[in-house]
């Protein structure tokens, strides 16, 4: 809708998986353009209030004027995605998160920039929980969610036996969340060398 005002959002990218598929080789530090996928995500969040990032620290350049990082881990680690919202939700002040919406981003989309406006013109309009659904594929971790959305999911998921290893539909069972088409190839991810070469990412 022309003129609607973005909702004020924080944002959480999870960068801590095992890259089994890539040899182990970490996909936040992966190159294209010159700039690493991690840094390409953090400025697809520009617009953020505060940015947590789950996963290894590491060294980013990003642009001028925006959110300083904070570095986050899962326990244990490689606990997957649920286990790493669980974390990033779990800090205290003054490192928390404060706006009521919460961008949730894998760092492996090199295209997740061109996205991100969709979600938020979305979510301004509906008002509910918004998911990226790249050619009627949905993406749970290019998303928009109401954050008090994935606070009572996960603490549900807690009192129920646990995040560790929990899917992201098990996590998002209980949670409204409207699908949101978005440009075609935005939520292509880096899973393979394969998939890294037809998106002109390398090892730098």
């Amino acid at each position: 809708m022309s003129g609607t005002v973005p909702p004020a959002f924080d944002a959480v990218i999870l960068a801590g998986g095992r890259s089994t598929r890539l040899g182990g080789m970490p996909k936040a530090s992966l190159h294209i353009a010159g700039a690493t996928l991690l840094e390409i995500t953090v400025r697809a969040v520009a617009g953020a209030g505060r940015v947590t990032v789950v996963g290894p620290a590491a060294g980013v350049h990003p642009a001028p004027g925006a959110p300083p990082l904070r570095f986050v881990r899962e326990a244990p680690p490689f606990g997957g995605p649920a286990a790493a919202l669980a974390a990033a939700l779990a800090q205290p002040e003054p490192g928390g998160f404060t706006a009521p919406w919460l961008m949730v981003l894998a760092c492996d989309m090199p295209r997740s920039g061109q996205l991100v406006p969709a979600l938020l013109a979305a979510a301004a309009e509906a008002g509910t929980s918004v998911m990226a659904s790249d050619a009627g594929r949905d993406q749970p971790l290019a998303a928009l969610y109401r954050r008090s959305d994935l606070e009572g999911a996960v603490a549900v998921a807690v009192q129920a036996g646990g995040v560790e290893n929990l899917s992201m539909k098990a996590l998002l069972a209980r949670v409204s969340v409207r699908p949101v088409p978005v440009p075609p190839g935005t939520t292509l991810d880096v899973d393979t060398w394969a998939d890294a070469r037809a998106l002109g990412v390398d090892d730098g």
